[in-house]
């Protein structure tokens, strides 16, 4: 399906736009997933299981406690990889791990859709061993999402802000996560009907997303990106578009201040300056950007 053309091509139908990333944003189902579904499948798939304990501080670090959370899957590996081989207690339990993959370094550069298609298509011409590793990996991680993941509504507040958006301005899902997962978990909880469309990690980057649906057809100040990830600002900054963290650990706080405030001044043109730049203050403040070992 080609996912590029429908965020070129989604009918503008107001003068404001949303974008929302879903996992620990929407939903609370960035710990689930990550504890349960990626870091059991990657201490498995590079047989990590002499030093599980640490392998797990490296994944959740990565993926749920620094300024990295919320990246891509790929690139997590990468950066745990990286982690792994400057950390001497895994040597110590002789586990001797690259610091890095030639072919999946190669990939994540030449590929922006960086999702299972993607994959799928490079190991079947490539017939490297270690991105096949890295498939047979990835397609755990969704069978056990799938299998395990069900049942986890939206933040407080989150629908009443979905709705309140939804009437002035064209929103969609912005997300690094994979369409059906994404498409399966905003139906269930019936959130689906306040957005255009749901852009997952098989259309692009999150900054692609923003650029192919919002940029150059709506005012930078009339375009505001939803996250709970430094990637999330990151697009939306790609995009001189406007930001609202949704800060890990104080969701409640973040989407009733988002309800109250925040949707009010993105729409009365009173967002940028002193408001934002609070913000963005307290998000910066909230996840590091190395461990502590």
């Amino acid at each position: 399906m080609d996912y590029v053309s429908q965020l070129k091509n989604l009918p503008k139908e107001h003068d404001f736009f949303v974008g929302f990333d879903s996992d620990g944003c929407i939903f609370d189902t960035m710990e689930i997933k990550q504890k349960e579904c990626f870091c059991p499948a990657f201490i498995k798939h590079f047989e990590l299981q002499a030093a599980s304990k640490y392998a797990r501080e490296v994944w959740q670090f990565v993926n749920l406690y620094s300024k990295d959370r919320g990246c891509n899957r790929y690139l997590a590996i990468q950066k745990a990889l990286r982690l792994i081989s400057q950390w001497k207690v895994f040597e110590e339990r002789g586990i001797k791990l690259r610091a890095s993959i030639p072919a999946l370094d190669a990939w994540v550069k030449e590929e922006s859709k960086l999702g299972i298609p993607a994959l799928k298509r490079k190991v079947a011409d490539s017939k490297n061993e270690d991105l096949s590793k890295i498939l047979d990996w990835s397609m755990e991680v969704d069978a056990r999402i799938l299998d395990l993941v069900y049942g986890v509504p939206p933040f407080p507040k989150v629908r009443e802000s979905l709705q309140k958006v939804h009437a002035k301005a064209d929103a969609i899902v912005v997300s690094q996560t994979p369409i059906e997962a994404l498409q399966r978990e905003w139906k269930e909880h019936n959130i689906d009907q306040f957005v255009n469309f749901i852009a997952g990690q098989e259309a692009g980057t999150k900054t692609e997303h923003l650029q192919l649906a919002a940029k150059d057809r709506y005012p930078g100040d009339r375009i505001l990106m939803v996250g709970d990830a430094p990637g999330d600002y990151k697009a939306a900054k790609a995009n001189q578009a406007l930001f609202f963290p949704i800060i890990p650990g104080e969701e409640e706080k973040y989407w009733q201040e988002f309800l109250d405030q925040g949707i009010k001044r993105f729409f009365a043109g009173d967002y940028a300056g002193s408001y934002q730049e609070q913000l963005l203050a307290e998000f910066d403040k909230a996840l590091p950007e190395n461990p502590s070992w």
